[in-house]
């Protein structure tokens, strides 16, 4: 299993404390952001590791390069150049040579407990699937989905609230023929004329047209996603008690590849 990280954007609502670094690199308890998110896949022996990058990209590839060398894994970069005028739909498109395999793709600006990663790699086997957060009312800026039963139907930030199940925490797992079919959905949307100001949800949503799209319910794990001032508190505090209940045991070589 590999696992491709989108980690290109500034993170603006952030400033002044992205004026010179992007939020993946953010301090949450004495580490940056992505390096426990690496920690925490590594923790659970995943060793492969594709990292968007786009804004302060050497900055990000220097930290990369420690994170390997200290978690003993290999990651590979792959540069957006369009990050400053686009979403994230782009950044995935850059790393479509990457998805030759099964993988677990997940939002650079989540953080979370090496538990949730367990949770990941046991989910059920359908070609694509999304984890989602229930929860009792959402906001605009969630990314909020439709269910029948445990198929997604629709993913968006602007649908009907009352049609509102859950909301997607960022983690979207592809298997046997899902990363073909993303790949090639991808290469389809970024043909159209509204491709920069596309979300990668955008091509999930347009998957669930096409195939079956499972869920994994995250309900009860404890992750933070990282937006605004408040929201690093949170992750500060999170990872307070995480790290105050014991360290996290990591497998120890590395390998950085840019391209």
């Amino acid at each position: 299993m590999k696992v491709l990280i989108l980690a290109a954007g500034q993170g603006r609502r952030l400033l002044p404390l992205t004026a010179e670094i992007p939020k993946a690199l953010l301090d949450i308890g004495g580490q940056t952001l992505i390096g426990r998110q690496i920690d925490a896949f590594a923790a659970h022996g995943i060793d492969d590791f594709v990292v968007v990058t786009g804004f302060a990209a050497d900055k990000m590839e220097e930290a990369l390069d420690r994170i390997a060398r200290r978690d003993h894994v290999a990651i590979r970069t792959v540069y957006n150049p369009f990050y400053a005028v686009s979403d994230n739909l782009a950044s995935c498109w850059m790393a479509r040579h990457a998805m030759d395999g099964d993988f677990i793709q997940v939002n650079g600006d989540n953080v979370f407990h090496p538990d949730l990663v367990a949770a990941l790699l046991h989910a059920e086997g359908a070609e694509v699937t999304v984890a989602i957060n229930r929860k009792d009312s959402y906001d605009d800026d969630d990314m909020k989905v439709i269910l029948e039963g445990n198929r997604l139907t629709e993913i968006g930030k602007t649908l009907p609230l009352e049609a509102v199940n859950a909301e997607a925490t960022g983690f979207y797992i592809f298997r046997g023929e899902g990363p073909r079919l993303y790949r090639e959905t991808l290469e389809e949307m970024m043909r159209e004329p509204a491709a920069l100001r596309q979300w990668f949800p955008a091509a999930i949503g347009r998957l669930a047209r096409r195939i079956p799209v499972g869920i994994i319910d995250l309900t009860g794990h404890t992750w933070c996603e990282v937006d605004f001032p408040s929201d690093l508190t949170e992750a500060r505090r999170l990872v307070a008690q995480w790290d105050a209940a014991g360290a996290m045991k990591l497998p120890s070589g590395p390998t950085l590849l840019r391209s």
